[in-house]
C-alpha cells in the first residue's frame, strides 16, 4: 500500500512531542535519561537508494496541489550534492519504506535557499553559521506526526553537533504559529510572509532561533518540548552516516529515483 505523503513547504513542522506509548516504546535508559524505542529510523542520506526514497517523497508532496513546481523534483537538486547540504531520511525498521524527509542547508560556503528571496538583516547573517530546513515531507497520521517531531529533534541535534548558531525556518500561515509556540522569532515581522522562489513562491514568515540559548532560556525546563529533546535518547537517531557530499565519487547530478518507490500525496 503506498504511503500517503503530508508536504510542508518549506519548513512547516507540527511539533507535537508523542505522548508515552503512543508509537514509541519507553525505557530507563543511562546517564538519567528515558530511552524511547522508536518504529523508524532517522539517518543521513548516503546512497543513492537513500536518496531516491528522499526524491520520491519531496516529488509526492508538491504533485498534487503544485504540479508544474513537482516536475523540477521529479530528479535530484543541485542542493542535494553541495557541500553545505545534509538530508535527513525516516524509514520503517519494519520495511525500509521511507516515512518522511528533510534536507538540511548551511550557510557555510553559499547563501540560504531563502536569500534567493529575502535579504537576511546584518545580526542574523554575521551572527554565525546557518542552517535551514527545507524540502520537508511525512507521512499522515498518528506516525506521520511523531516522524515530523523526530525530524525536527535530528535537526536540532545535528545543529548543536556541528556548530550550527542559528536555525533559520521559513513557515507558512497558519502553521507559523507552531514556530512560535517553540520560541522561533520571526526575522521581518513588519514585512509579513514572503514569496519564496525555492517553495513555489508561496508566501512564509522567515524565522529563527538561536541554538546555543534553547537549554538556558527563561522557564526553559517547564517547555513542553524540553523533555523530549534533551531528557529522551531516541537510539534510531543516527547522525553518524557519512552524508552524501562526502563520498570519494559525486553522485551524477541527474540521479533520479530507481526502483518501486511510491508514494502519494495530500495537503493539510
Amino acid at each position: 500500500m503506498a504511503a500517503v505523503m503530508t508536504p510542508f513547504l518549506d519548513s512547516d513542522i507540527r511539533l507535537t512531542p508523542p505522548r508515552a506509548g503512543q508509537q514509541a516504546s519507553l525505557s530507563q535508559g543511562k546517564d538519567g535519561l528515558v530511552e524511547e524505542r522508536l518504529p523508524f529510523t532517522v539517518r543521513l542520506v548516503s546512497s543513492e537508494r537513500q536518496l531516491a526514497k528522499a526524491i520520491a517523497i519531496r516529488h509526492a508532496a508538491y504533485a498534487r496541489h503544485l504540479p508544474e513546481f513537482a516536475e523540477s523534483l521529479k530528479q535530484a537538486e543541485r542542493s542535494d550534492f553541495s557541500d553545505d547540504s545534509v538530508i535527513l531520511l525516516a524509514e520503517s525498521r519494519l520495511d525500509g519504506s521511507p516515512l518522511g524527509t528533510m534536507r538540511i542547508q548551511t550557510n557555510r560556503h553559499e547563501p540560504l535557499p531563502l536569500e534567493q528571496s529575502v535579504a537576511l538583516p546584518d545580526w542574523l547573517r554575521h551572527g554565525g553559521v546557518l542552517a535551514e530546513a527545507v524540502r520537508l515531507g511525512v507521512t499522515e497520521g498518528v506516525q506521520g506526526l511523531l516522524v515530523k517531531t523526530v525530524l525536527f529533534k535530528a535537526f536540532f541535534q545535528y545543529c548543536e553537533r556541528f556548530g550550527i548558531d542559528w536555525m533559520v525556518i521559513a513557515g507558512r500561515s497558519p502553521l507559523d504559529r507552531q514556530y512560535r509556540r517553540l520560541m522561533f522569532r520571526e526575522v521581518y515581522p513588519e514585512l509579513g510572509p514572503v514569496p519564496l522562489r525555492h517553495a513555489g513562491n508561496i508566501p512564509h514568515r522567515v524565522m529563527c532561533f538561536e541554538v546555543g540559548t534553547a537549554r538556558t532560556l527563561p522557564n526553559a525546563e517547564q517547555h513542553s518540548f524540553y523533555d523530549f529533546l534533551f531528557r529522551t535518547h531516541h537510539p534510531e537517531i543516527q547522525l553518524d552516516d557519512v552524508p552524501l557530499t562526502s563520498r570519494a565519487s559525486p553522485m551524477p547530478m541527474h540521479l533520479a529515483p530507481r526502483g518501486p518507490v511510491s508514494v502519494g500525496v495530500r495537503l493539510q
